[in-house]
């Protein structure tokens, strides 16, 4: 699989094509991939998500993924390493402290579902990215200050979508979304997620982080790791591509009957009925 690198700060791609370029890949910097027109296939991470125009994903060192073009596709690119926000001169005392881009493009949802931007969102976003796109035109993109508070707003827009989705009560940053986003990171380590693990890491004791977790997002935490499993578990089971024994080993399920058995009793159907259903 080839791997793409990239050492400056921040780098823009502008694309149009018919055949994406390159086949399943992986890369060093983070990308915020913007949809200017077109229509096909995003397939990241044994995921495949239908794009549109208008559509936004986020990327990661971490993931794979490639693109099916369907109808002749424009790509807006924002590609960035760490250094651009950590060595940033653009922050200021107080949004250093709010702002987690880089948690936002390591949260594994947005790696399984498609951001739901509404009418209005989709044309604030457009406009940003229209900005950008005329600003590059001047040479010093990784320097500017407008276009750093540029792709900010477009992790605000992230951020207000994502709490009108599927991650609950994440308004109080950083602490709240730090916690969702180390919960998403690891939800396939059960050791990891463990009160005593996330508590010790957050530095929460042990005996309080269950009532912490049920104030600040009004579920509990077992509650809101079974409702993240049962979401992950649908997608795998929907697209046809796991078996029951490569689910039950990617979660930490003893065997395939545990499995099952937790997916029963939470949702009240069998797994193997949902994915009927799915055909």
């Amino acid at each position: 699989m080839t791997k793409l690198k990239q050492f400056d700060a921040l780098k823009l791609f502008d694309f149009e094509e018919s055949n994406f370029h390159l086949t399943v890949h992986g890369q060093n910097y983070y990308e915020l991939v913007y949809i200017y027109k077109g229509s096909g296939i995003h397939e990241i991470n044994n995921n495949s998500l239908a794009y549109k125009a208008g559509d936004l994903f986020v990327i990661s060192p971490e993931d794979q993924h490639n693109f099916k073009i369907e109808k002749r596709t424009r790509v807006i690119a924002i590609k960035f390493t760490d250094d651009y926000f950590s060595n940033s001169n653009h922050w200021t005392q107080q949004n250093q402290t709010i702002n987690k881009p880089i948690a936002i493009m390591n949260n594994k949802l947005l790696k399984e579902i498609k951001l739901d931007l509404n009418p209005e969102i989709r044309k604030i976003l457009r406009n940003t990215i229209d900005n950008i796109l005329l600003y590059n035109s001047d040479g010093s993109l990784s320097t500017s200050p407008l276009v750093f508070h540029q792709i900010l707003s477009i992790f605000g827009i992230i951020i207000e979508t994502m709490t009108k989705m599927l991650l609950f009560g994440i308004n109080d940053f950083p602490a709240k979304e730090l916690l969702i986003s180390y919960i998403h990171q690891h939800i396939y380590e059960p050791k990891q997620i463990q009160i005593k693990q996330i508590a010790a890491h957050f530095n929460i004791a042990p005996t309080y982080f269950s009532t912490y977790f049920k104030r600040n997002f009004d579920m509990g935490y077992r509650d809101y790791l079974t409702a993240y499993k049962i979401t992950l578990i649908d997608k795998r089971l929907a697209s046809g591509l796991f078996t029951f024994r490569q689910i039950a080993d990617e979660f930490g399920f003893n065997d395939e009957s545990h499995f099952s058995h937790f997916y029963k009793n939470s949702k009240g159907v069998s797994p193997s009925a949902y994915s009927r259903s799915k055909k």
